[in-house]
């Protein structure tokens, strides 16, 4: 049973060669990629019914778990069904193999007969190759850099991080169908796909109207905090209970609104802040986020934290700025803006804001 479940596809492919059997695999990976993609393959074919993973850290302190194989083949054959990727799909892989997302493109290749390339994890993916992929999946940075040569993909998915409305407006016309995914590594990768191109109306209304639809064989609902539960029995023995809170649609379609974790109580007003930076992302061409402080009269006091000094705007331009958008409600203007010329950031290269934070109460002591 262990080895049925770490075969791989006999249409199976990687660097356009064939393989017969998994030692001939693992010694071709060896020779000729790098070291994370042979350390992969060789968990997946050893005699243990699970995978090692190590969570991002991005919403608390990164973790190791231990990923059932025979969930993994469920999630990667609930992909392939979801975007109709059969066999000989080619696909490409330009994220690192040592997380969930560069290894669930490993294992949708090897068990549903996928032409898999790999090419190092970069900023520039595509500049590199002149071939066409069916299939990729990219984090917002390598989309970003990607633009001229997105022609090259037809089907991407992007995790990660969040997609600016910028690269929304960026990505409406181009001829790739691009996809924003939710989920994490307790969930084998993604679980919900949501489309973020080919709209006909104007962006930030259609954008809205554009849910979360949950993969094959799952559902959610929600808890007594609008919290996220997700109901995946092939790919997790329990319900997953998250702290993502949500706008509930049905039992397969929902809108993520914040972590839960991350809400901020000012004066007795809740604030979530990927809300507002959302209203706010048109102010800013720096990376950026909002949180809270403690505040003796308010309880905590909403801050906005700029990555780097624009020269071009200082923090009165900015408060003037988010003070004119008519989306921004005054509960939800920064109380102060702070400015630092690096943020913490995890491998996964996401935003580490309760790190980053700490630089902030530094500064204010």
């Amino acid at each position: 049973m262990i080895l049925e479940k770490t075969s791989f596809h006999k249409d199976f492919k990687l660097q356009g060669i064939s393989f017969s059997s998994k030692e001939e695999l693992i010694n071709f990976s060896t020779k000729n990629l790098n070291v994370e993609v042979t350390h992969f393959l060789q968990q997946w074919f050893n005699n243990s019914l699970f995978v090692e993973v190590k969570t991002s850290g991005s919403t608390g302190k990164p973790k190791d778990l231990k990923l059932q194989k025979n969930y993994m083949v469920n999630s990667a054959k609930a992909t392939g069904e979801y975007f109709k990727l059969p066999k000989n799909t080619t696909a490409l892989l330009c994220m690192s193999p040592n997380y969930i997302a560069g290894k669930m493109m490993l294992v949708r290749a090897l068990t549903l007969g996928w032409q898999l390339d790999v090419v190092e994890p970069t900023s520039k993916p595509l500049e590199n190759t002149s071939k066409q992929y069916d299939f990729s999946a990219m984090v917002p940075m390598q989309l970003h850099n990607s633009l001229s040569e997105l022609y090259k993909i037809k089907k991407l998915i992007v995790g990660g991080g969040v997609v600016s409305n910028e690269l929304l407006n960026k990505i409406q016309n181009v001829n790739t169908e691009v996809f924003a995914t939710y989920g994490m590594t307790e969930t084998i990768t993604h679980i919900a796909i949501k489309k973020l191109n080919h709209f006909n109306n104007v962006i930030a209304n259609e954008t809205k109207q554009s849910h979360y639809n949950v993969l094959p064989n799952i559902s959610i609902s929600n808890d007594s905090r609008g919290c996220l539960v997700i109901n995946a029995p092939n790919v997790s023995e329990e319900k997953i209970i998250t702290n993502d809170i949500i706008e509930l649609i049905s039992s397969t379609k929902f809108n993520w609104l914040g972590r839960y974790d991350t809400v901020i109580n000012s004066g007795g007003i809740k604030l979530i802040p990927e809300q507002i930076e959302e209203k706010i992302r048109s102010v800013l061409t720096s990376r950026f986020f909002v949180s809270g402080l403690p505040d003796v009269i308010l309880g905590e006091q909403l801050i906005l934290v700029v990555e780097c000094i624009d020269t071009e705007m200082n923090e009165e331009d900015i408060f003037k700025k988010i003070k004119k958008l008519k989306s921004v409600s005054s509960y939800e203007i920064p109380k102060k803006i702070y400015f630092l010329d690096r943020f913490v950031i995890t491998e996964t290269k996401k935003i580490n804001r309760k790190e980053t934070l700490k630089m902030i109460k530094s500064i204010d002591l």
